[in-house]
């Protein structure tokens, strides 16, 4: 694990594997996930001939918890902190659920210029269903927008049961070892402000290559959301993987990583 410092001094932490000399892939976990929800990417990332970026900003695996200030703007503002910090150049960036979105936080506030390519893993740019996207979370509209997700995640009650995943369920819990669950004070602003979030205009505004991936039987939206994300990036495409939920890249990830690695190889090739 190698540290690093984001602007106002917060400690960022993240583990790199592969070719030094390769295009950088950073990948960035979701709400409360470590750097270990991506275990089953780095391998094969690395024998592509990528440099991997394993990426644990605040609040997030060994990096610093800070009790309060965080928001998506800030979760951006670390994403940039650690691309300039280490001068990454035509990175492609892999976030996963809010990992995702924060991919559009960064782009929103500093351009692409260091970017060539994005992966987002099963997350909507807009988790509140209104008339014009109806591919929110389940059960969050205007009508409970202030409440939803005042104290937790809700069970929408969407996707296969836990029990009876088998193997995805034993590669989630692989992959999610030691994540935490009960929701501090200032995690749950965070949480409350990436749901709020509409980030269609970032897509709209995209100047590089979007993949958008969804778990076909995702807990928390319909998977329709991949496509209509796509139909408004400029250069935006989308998979949908069968038998999968919404940690696509950990349930089913010899489908995700196919899709991953096609579509890096294309828009942004391993030196």
């Amino acid at each position: 694990m190698t540290t690093l410092r984001a602007d106002d001094g917060v400690r960022l932490d993240y583990t790199e594997h592969g070719d030094p000399a390769g295009r950088p892939v950073v990948l960035l976990a979701g709400f409360k996930a470590a750097g270990t929800s991506w275990t089953y990417q780095v391998e094969p990332l690395a024998a592509a001939g990528y440099r991997v970026l394993v990426v644990d900003l605040r609040g997030h695996g060994a990096a610093e918890r800070p009790g309060s200030g965080v928001d998506m703007a800030r979760r951006g503002a670390d994403l940039r902190d650690v691309l300039e910090g280490l001068d990454l150049q035509g990175a492609a960036l892999v976030g996963g659920s809010m990992g995702g979105n924060t991919i559009w936080s960064y782009l929103s506030q500093s351009g692409s210029s260091r970017v060539s390519a994005v992966v987002i893993v099963d997350q909507t740019p807009q988790m509140l269903n209104t008339d014009d996207w109806p591919h929110g979370f389940y059960g969050y509209d205007a009508s409970n927008i202030d409440t939803y997700f005042a104290e937790r995640i809700p069970d929408t009650g969407k996707g296969t049961p836990m029990a009876k995943r088998g193997m995805r369920l034993v590669r989630l819990l692989k992959a999610m070892r030691g994540a935490e669950r009960e929701l501090t004070a200032g995690e749950l602003v965070l949480l409350n402000d990436h749901a709020k979030a509409d980030w269609r205009a970032a897509i709209e505004k995209a100047d590089v290559p979007v993949l958008f991936v969804a778990g076909a039987e995702s807990e928390f939206w319909p998977s329709s959301h991949a496509d209509a994300a796509a139909a408004l990036a400029p250069n935006g495409r989308a998979v949908v993987i069968p038998n999968d939920g919404h940690a696509a890249n950990i349930e089913q990830p010899k489908a995700f990583n196919q899709a991953m690695l096609g579509f890096l190889g294309e828009v942004a090739p391993a030196r």
